[in-house]
């Protein structure tokens, strides 16, 4: 095929292709670009017609891509990531005018002791735009950046897809809360005997600082696991529990009053916090801003 022929070819199905690759369902495809099924479908019908190929086949509830169907994506995602890279920079952004709608994933510690202040500016300087904000981890990352489903997003990360970049954002300290008034900080002997809450995505029960412990040959007990921060300085509040967090999520929670946050007893690593984005928008002016004022408000420069 020469350039000629792609006059032929309608981006918008080479779109629909690439999210069917992802979603591998007609249902959900049509959700994520707001189009009826049947919409879908005839589009299906016409790649199966441009490329001369089944691309995909149902097997049960999913649909599974043919094996040209996987070839065509390996060349086409890129492809599209520069396309929309060039239509991109051609592109101007004034925030006070600006309309854009940005998706962002945050992960629940950034989103309840970051995001306000971010927001703060955001409304100041961007009145019209409208923020989207998705729950993530480092599980759920790669695959909403990959989707498209969020453009840039801020957790602990590992794996990334493979046109991800990453900046480091802060390197986080754990701190130790209490609602009690004994004076004096606590000592190891009464961390492990203390009941003890944590925060976590999965409902897990142990964790880093469980690790820590079983180094010094100690354990803990925990007695509340939950899935958010919010809320958690009420929790604590007239009890005897404790909760190790985020040195940034707890002078969030303290600041509220009726907590106190001190430097753990045992030794602890400290965490990146990173904010990962598509490289296909690493160019876009309006994300470029959005960038800037994450890094503003979620950066800590004397950590860096």
């Amino acid at each position: 095929m020469n350039r000629n022929d792609l006059r032929r070819v309608d981006l918008n199905l080479l779109i629909v292709f690439e999210t069917l690759m992802h979603e591998r369902s007609v249902t959900r495809a049509a959700e994520k670009l707001f189009l009826g099924q049947p919409a879908i479908s005839a589009a299906l019908a016409r790649l199966r017609n441009l490329f001369d190929d089944p691309l995909f086949v149902r097997t049960g509830r999913s649909m599974e891509p043919s094996t040209r169907a996987q070839e065509i994506f390996a060349l086409l995602s890129p492809a599209l990531d520069s396309i929309s890279t060039a239509v991109s920079r051609a592109a101007e952004f004034d925030p006070a005018t600006s309309t854009a709608v940005f998706r962002i994933g945050l992960s629940d510690d950034a989103e309840f002791a970051l995001l306000p202040q971010l927001l703060k500016r955001i409304r100041a300087e961007a009145p019209g735009i409208v923020l989207v904000v998705r729950r993530v981890n480092y599980l759920l990352m790669p695959t909403l950046l990959s989707s498209g489903e969020i453009s840039v997003g801020v957790s602990y990360t590992s794996d990334l897809p493979a046109n991800a970049k990453r900046k480091l954002l802060r390197r986080s300290t754990a701190k130790l809360l209490r609602a009690d008034s004994i004076p004096g900080a606590i000592s190891l002997d009464d961390f492990c005997k203390r009941p003890h809450a944590l925060v976590s995505f999965a409902g897990d029960l142990s964790g880093f600082i469980d690790d820590a412990l079983a180094e010094l040959g100690r354990t803990r007990h925990v007695v509340l696991a939950v899935p958010q921060f919010n809320g958690l300085g009420s929790l604590l509040s007239g009890t005897d529990i404790i909760a190790t967090v985020p040195d940034y999520t707890a002078e969030a929670l303290t600041a509220a009053g009726g907590l106190r946050a001190e430097d753990p007893p045992l030794p602890l690593q400290s965490f990146e916090l990173h904010m990962a984005w598509r490289g296909a928008q690493d160019n876009d002016p309006g994300e470029r801003w959005l960038r800037s004022r994450i890094q503003m408000f979620f950066g800590d420069p004397d950590s860096l």
